[in-house]
């Protein structure tokens, strides 16, 4: 098999040989152009220290917004049992303790709504939760050392800096 080098130097010595002046002009206008990397044998170029530190910081924050999305999703798991609504016993105690005192307003409506409102709330945090953690986890698909590196700093630092803040009130 010839190679492209060395159909352009017999293209060349025909060219010479007719004395065709334009088609060796032309010839010499194809070489000025080499195709990025091709000469060299690279497929692409590697990347550069600015962008891949960029890209380690990127997945450090994410990783740490990660970490902070579980402690968030624990306190609202937290505030959500907390107000639950009243089982039936309690509802029961509730409504007769309403009928003597005539009152019709129920307590109970109020505590429906901010379970619903937490259990949004926490609904939410989840799907942050998984979108951060599928990002984390197809930036260690890239199988670069520096990325893996990053999301395990970002993934320490962030359960070191957020689960103190769950035993806060």
């Amino acid at each position: 098999m010839r190679t492209t080098f060395q159909h352009v130097r017999t293209t060349k010595k025909c060219l010479e040989k007719q004395g065709d002046d334009e088609g060796l002009s032309l010839l010499k206008v194809r070489r000025k152009r080499p195709v990025a990397g091709v000469e060299r044998g690279l497929s692409r170029l590697p990347p550069q220290p600015p962008g891949m530190a960029l890209s380690v910081l990127v997945v450090l924050l994410l990783a740490v917004l990660y970490e902070g999305t579980k402690v968030a999703k624990a306190k609202l798991l937290h505030k959500t049992l907390e107000n639950l609504p009243n089982t039936t016993s309690q509802q029961l105690i509730l409504e007769s303790d309403q009928d003597s005192t005539g009152s019709r307003s129920t307590p109970a409506d109020g505590h429906r709504l901010r379970w619903f409102l937490c259990y949004f709330g926490q609904s939410l945090v989840h799907v942050i939760q998984v979108v951060l953690g599928y990002f984390v986890m197809l930036a260690i698909m890239s199988y670069n050392t520096w990325i893996f590196l990053g999301a395990i700093v970002g993934l320490g630092v962030g359960y070191y800096l957020a689960y103190p803040l769950l035993s806060m009130t």
